[in-house]
């Protein structure tokens, strides 16, 4: 079974983030949701492991309330 990866495993970060920063470049609010709902689902499907998608799903959720608490 595989695990979710917390810990930091992207060899540019940087380099990511500025790829992303530029793909929303020119969009509105809708857009951007809509781009973004459109790769995590893409990336959801690269993955293809339920317990995996799962587990960033309780993640994802913790560290919202951590950010809005």
């Amino acid at each position: 079974m595989a695990k979710l990866i917390v810990t930091p495993n992207l060899p540019d970060p940087d380099g990511f983030y500025a790829d992303l920063i530029k793909a929303y470049d020119g969009m509105d609010d809708e857009a951007v949701s809509a781009f973004s709902a459109r790769l995590i689902l893409l990336l959801t499907n690269h993955i293809g492991d339920a317990e995996v998608i799962a587990e960033a799903l309780e993640e994802a959720a913790k560290t919202n309330l951590k950010t809005e608490g």
